[in-house]
């Protein structure tokens, strides 16, 4: 396919141009829309239900583009980690949880704080710093035995695809979440650009998996995500000598490059940094959640939700659910402390001075 296009490049600077061009297109439409899991899990109640609706509609149109590839035979998930037999439970449960609790820490999931970089906020850029030198760590640094020792306890499955018709799978899953993005909300234009959202992960499996496969240059086949891509773009930025670019260093750079040109033309810009030492110290303990967790649970809300959902696999699922139970959670403890904080400080001053 790649020589049938008459492509003069090789296949790996192709995949950076097209992680650049998926990543612009994130960023622009992540920016308007305000795309984000974690407002849709633990944001103001006011919120929940339209942000959680633009998300929802970008998982369907990304579950049905990504079928259909698979359907026509464009690609196929049989030797992808979403699909390896020996499934990490223990990991993928415990990296969940500590990524939701990040993400709530640090009031946006990944994806959304490489969005907010391109839009001036200062807390976010340091925080992705943080988290991809965390998520390098355990990776292959420091803390990887902790990967090791909790990716060994796995649960050997026959399949790790959901059991039965993938056709039966699709229609249930793009059906509900189609049904649920449409009730939840209000505003078509937000279920639009959430819908385009989800439409970049197949553009993303096929591109990587099919028009770029090349037997003897071979690359990784993959779609949206900003786990490792992080780690990768912030060592090639200093060390771009020894470690070569791919196809997330170009997604990040798009999205961040995607959001500025979008906040830019609507007037949305604005500098923004840390208000307090404590705001600090809760940013920087939640960008490292979120780095061990996001490794250890395969992937964030985007590369295990948005882009491993749709390959109908038991470990994707299993994240996605963990992560969003972690940041409710969390969202419920960080909310009772302020009702206690709040009581305490009420109780102090009806007391009469002594």
């Amino acid at each position: 396919m790649y020589e049938t296009l008459g492509l003069d490049i090789l296949p790996r600077q192709a995949a950076i141009l097209l992680g650049l061009a998926l990543g612009l297109a994130f960023g622009v439409l992540a920016e308007v829309s305000k795309f984000c899991f974690r407002r849709a899990v633990a944001g103001p109640k006011g919120e929940r239900r339209a942000a959680a609706g633009v998300w929802l509609a970008g998982l369907a149109t990304a579950i049905i583009g990504t079928q259909l590839a698979v359907t026509q035979g464009l690609i196929s998930f049989e030797d992808h980690r979403f699909l390896a037999t020996d499934l990490p439970w223990l990991a993928i449960l415990l990296g969940g949880l500590m990524f939701g609790a990040g993400m709530v820490l640090t009031r946006g999931c990944v994806s959304r704080l490489t969005v907010l970089t391109g839009t001036g906020n200062l807390r976010a850029a340091l925080v992705l710093v943080v988290f991809a030198v965390v998520a390098h760590a355990t990776l292959k640094g420091i803390l990887s035995p902790l990967r090791t020792t909790l990716g060994a306890l796995t649960l050997p499955l026959q399949s790790a695809a959901l059991p039965g018709s993938a056709l039966i799978w699709t229609a249930v899953l793009a059906g509900g979440t189609a049904l649920a993005a449409w009730r939840f909300s209000a505003r078509g234009r937000d279920l639009a650009l959430g819908a385009l959202i989800g439409l970049l992960v197949p553009l993303a499996w096929i591109g990587t998996g099919y028009v770029l496969f090349d037997e003897f240059d071979p690359i990784a086949m993959e779609s949206l995500s900003f786990t490792s891509p992080s780690a990768e773009t912030l060592f090639w930025t200093v060390a771009a000598s020894s470690i070569p670019a791919g196809f997330g260093t170009g997604l990040i750079g798009g999205v961040i490059l995607g959001a500025l040109i979008s906040s830019l033309s609507a007037r949305r810009f604005q500098w923004q940094s840390f208000e307090t030492p404590r705001q600090t110290g809760r940013y920087m303990a939640g960008a490292a959640l979120m780095g061990v967790g996001g490794v250890l649970a395969g992937g964030c809300t985007v590369g295990a939700g948005l882009s491993g959902v749709p390959s109908l696999s038991l470990a994707a699922i299993l994240a996605l659910i963990s992560i969003a139970v972690g940041g409710a959670l969390t969202a419920r403890v960080i909310q009772g402390d302020a009702s206690l904080s709040a009581a305490s400080q009420a109780t102090q001053q009806e007391q009469p001075a002594a």
